[in-house]
């Protein structure tokens, strides 16, 4: 399926050129071309777009003004002749800021950005979870390479964020996958698991003590982030240990 892309600028020969690099990838559509922010606000309300090419300087509206307002946004690329709005572009959270005028090369590295960042947003295919009546019967299943591992989710002792990756801590084994450990929070259920660290999610089942700072798993002693500390004394119906306390 196309990446389905939408161009604002009010500069026709910047519309004409950024069309014509985008040309050069296959999996890429220009599905409009919008010549300012209102008409841009009024074609992303009746179309559904992934990566929108967004000038700055535009009449009655600038594209930095128009990111910050519009709710929900798709990925968002700047397109500017003008270097001074650099550090407001990286507080919008936009894939790049490309100046004008664009050369192929820097417009296929912000491509490439985009595509990185978009496959790391995906659903992951590596890792399916799978629920049941009784949760001792609950699995996932693992892709690690060519080979699909089914891992009960009541024998997952721990799991581990790195960076890209994340490595699952089973009674049978450790399995490395490309994951995000925020993506993988979310599948796996919330009364055996608990996210006690950014780098760190457990099942609470294999907790054999615990301190204000760490819990031991496994005889592997992790941290307690900051910002979950007090979230896991209440789960673990012990907020002696909490902030407020």
């Amino acid at each position: 399926m196309p990446t389905h892309c939408l161009i604002v600028d009010d500069e026709p020969l910047a519309t004409e050129i950024i069309q014509a690099h985008l040309s050069k990838f296959n999996d890429f559509e220009v599905l409009g071309v919008c010549h300012d922010a209102f008409e841009a606000m009024n074609f992303l309300r009746e179309n559904k777009v992934d990566l929108m090419f967004l000038d700055i300087n535009m009449p009655e509206m600038k594209g930095t003004d128009f990111l910050r307002n519009f709710p929900n946004p798709p990925k968002v690329i700047f397109t500017t002749a003008y270097r001074e709005y650099a550090i407001e572009s990286y507080e919008l959270n936009v894939i790049d800021y490309l100046l004008k005028p664009i050369s192929f090369q820097r417009f296929m590295q912000a491509i490439n950005k985009f595509i990185e960042l978009n496959s790391d947003n995906k659903p992951s295919n590596e890792i399916s979870y799978h629920k049941s009546e009784k949760q001792d019967d609950e699995f996932i299943y693992v892709r690690e390479k060519n080979q699909v591992h089914k891992l009960l989710t009541c024998n997952v002792s721990h799991i581990e964020s790195l960076s890209d990756y994340v490595k699952i801590y089973s009674d049978e084994n450790a399995i490395t996958i490309r994951h995000t450990i925020t993506s993988l929070e979310k599948l796996l259920p919330q009364n055996s698991f608990m996210r006690i660290h950014r780098s760190f999610i457990i099942n609470l089942k294999y907790i054999s003590s615990f301190t204000t700072n760490s819990i031991i798993i496994k005889k592997k002693e992790l941290p307690i982030g900051p910002v979950f500390r007090n979230e896991v004394f209440k789960k673990l119906n012990y907020e002696k240990f909490s902030d407020d306390k």
